[in-house]
């Protein structure tokens, strides 16, 4: 058994992958084998303080071991998931379980910035450490069944969608729209070239272009009724979904656990890198009122 360590307790993830690796306080169909949470560091939180005494307390009652620094999990633990709300800890965070070579999951946002973006992911090839950051959409069975499925076909172009809301730590579409930008890359890959970003208070909408002229469009809703969904045109034909979240996080626990077993990670790294690269992107032509922006990779 996959011994696990949570660093963070600002997000409900902690109590939610727990649950699932642990099979406690939820239903048998949303258990995950293979791993168990055993240990974690609740953390200091700049984004959501409030939240990490509430979890804390659940994860007590879980017995999970409670430790005072993160570097304190080393020698306990086999896989870590480093879980702050914050995008903008996860480098100055992950760096001491990366060099000691212990696989980490590192939630979304994966970074806010690039240049951390691309350290995590040297660190990881230089200690030959499995990692990978993911929203739990990309893995929900709604649009899984779309790639490669050759009724389908080759997809040459979509549009996704979810909430957007705002954080100053996490700019733009890090905070939430990231889950919008997640679904775009899992059904168009890497390959973005450029971005223009059309932005108002009560959303945005990023368009990118890809460097085989396909084009991809994520709209993040911060007014009005949200939703979570796609559209993907495929050379066969079109297919328009939106999304159940009964069993996202089941998922995406599954693909953790996978890559804990195996040392693979589920998702090229350059894919997550270039996700933070769209977003950077997309703030940039905001700023300078919907310009299109070449991505910096």
């Amino acid at each position: 058994m996959i011994k696990v360590g949570i660093v963070d307790w600002d997000t409900s993830h902690v109590v939610q992958f727990t649950k699932r690796m642990n099979h406690i306080d939820i239903e048998e169909d949303q258990w995950v084998d293979g791993a168990q949470v055993v240990a974690g560091c609740p953390g200091e939180s700049k984004h959501s303080p409030e939240r990490v005494p509430e979890y804390t307390e659940q994860l007590k009652e879980y017995g999970i071991e409670i430790v005072d620094k993160p570097e304190d999990l080393i020698g306990m633990i086999d896989a870590v998931c480093v879980e702050a709300n914050d995008g903008t800890v996860h480098l100055e965070h992950a760096r001491p379980f990366l060099e000691a070579g212990i696989p980490c999951y590192i939630d979304k946002p994966f970074e806010c910035s690039l240049d951390n973006a691309k350290e995590i992911m040297r660190l990881a090839e230089e200690n030959n450490v499995p990692t990978f950051s993911s929203s739990s959409l990309r893995f929900c069975p709604e649009v899984q069944e779309i790639i490669n499925n050759p009724e389908v076909g080759a997809i040459v172009g979509a549009d996704a969608w979810s909430p957007a809301s705002e954080h100053p730590l996490n700019p733009g579409l890090f905070n939430y729209g990231i889950h919008g930008v997640e679904l775009l890359y899992t059904l168009m890959d890497k390959g973005c070239k450029q971005v223009s970003c059309a932005y108002t208070e009560g959303g945005e909408v990023v368009t990118g272009i890809w460097e085989d002229g396909r084009l991809g469009v994520m709209r993040g809703t911060r007014a009005g009724s949200h939703s979570y969904g796609f559209v993907a045109w495929g050379e066969e034909s079109v297919r328009q979904s939106g999304i159940s979240t009964e069993y996202i996080y089941r998922e995406l626990v599954k693909e953790m656990v996978k890559m804990f077993e195996t040392g693979q990670p589920p998702i090229d790294p350059a894919v997550t890198v270039e996700i933070v690269a769209f977003i950077v992107g997309a703030i940039e032509s905001r700023e300078k009122d919907g310009a299109w922006v070449d991505l910096d990779m």
